[in-house]
């Protein structure tokens, strides 16, 4: 009896000490696993990060990415350098932030022809959304429908009015076929039923200067592009595309008052390559959105024109998703391509 006792005490240290061993895997694999994940969020970046903008210089993107890129050069105690990679519609700046090494280093601020390139070029080298990591959607904010006040138009119903009186007769300048303007000109003729001719330009400079001038009728530009013109009654504001009336034009109506689909804004976000490691993306979201609710932050961008936002990546994931769906029925619907 004793020595069947003795023979089950042993069997059950035996069985005990093996389940022990085997705890302590166990503990000892999720305790690496966590530690992998921690040491690089803890100690990024251990250099300068590069934040690629595809735009040119003083554009939307990059005034945006430079003002992000100097907080966070701040927070993290490390440069945030911006970095211009422009051509091809925004597409060469992207391509290069995709084949990056997605360890942080390397990140991406897009604007609107993020989600419009997709219906424009037919032969990407990427896609937008599963070759991307979506950190968080940084500002937007509205555009703005101008005219030359030489127009006899001060509300969209006017404005309507006179371009079905006179088929064609109404001239709308744009920038490039995938613009804001000119997507935002193709939705008004959609809305409203009504025929309007495109004057493309190859900047916004020479398309504001133009339309000063009385060159063109009307336009869609930034409300930071337009409000300075509006102040000093060189262009008049009919009405802007937010769902709210914007702080920067106080007065002025919504597109969305007269035609319920009518909304659109311009929008800048930051990404990084795919499978960058979500503790990175982690940090980046957290001290992003902590920059942008500074109250300078703010200001400087209620000055052009922006409402900061801060999303988590999965609201600027769906964020993206809207818009290239939003777009897409547009381009489609008015035939839109790369002329």
């Amino acid at each position: 009896m004793t020595s069947r006792l003795r023979g089950n005490n042993s069997l059950v240290l035996a069985l005990h000490h093996s389940q022990m061993k085997q705890i302590l895997k166990n503990l000892c694999f999720v305790t690496s696993v966590f530690i992998a994940g921690w040491a690089p969020a803890q100690t990024y970046p251990a250099k300068p990060v590069r934040i690629i903008v595809p735009n040119a210089p003083s554009g939307l993107a990059d005034v945006s990415a430079r003002i992000v890129a100097a907080k966070l050069s701040e927070a993290f105690a490390q440069q945030f350098i911006v970095e211009n990679r422009i051509g091809a519609g925004s597409t060469l700046g992207t391509a290069a932030a995709v084949r990056a090494t997605p360890d942080g280093y390397t990140l991406l601020a897009v604007f609107d022809s993020h989600a419009t390139n997709p219906h424009l070029f037919k032969n990407l080298d990427y896609n937008t959304t599963s070759d991307l990591a979506p950190i968080t959607l940084l500002v937007r904010g509205p555009l703005v429908l101008v005219v030359n006040p030489g127009v006899p138009a001060k509300t969209v119903h006017e404005l309507i009015a006179l371009a079905k009186n006179k088929a064609g007769a109404l001239n709308f300048a744009s920038v490039g076929p995938g613009s804001p303007a000119r997507l935002l000109m193709e939705l008004l003729k959609l809305e409203a039923r009504v025929d309007v001719t495109n004057v493309p330009y190859k900047g916004a400079g020479g398309a504001i200067t133009d339309l000063i001038a009385g060159h063109v009728d009307a336009m869609f530009p930034t409300v930071s592009t337009a409000a300075p013109h509006v102040r000093s009654k060189r262009l008049r504001a009919i009405a802007v595309t937010s769902e709210k009336p914007s702080a920067a034009l106080p007065g002025v109506a919504t597109m969305m008052s007269v035609y319920p689909n009518f909304r659109a804004e311009s929008w800048v976000g930051l990404l990084g390559p795919a499978k960058l490691p979500p503790e990175i993306i982690a940090r980046l979201n957290a001290e992003s959105a902590k920059l942008l609710a500074q109250v300078d932050v703010k200001s400087r961008f209620a000055e052009l024109g922006l409402e900061t936002v801060g999303s988590t990546p999965a609201q600027f994931d769906q964020w993206i998703k809207t818009e290239i769906e939003r777009w897409g029925r547009v381009i489609r619907a008015q035939k839109i391509n790369l002329e």
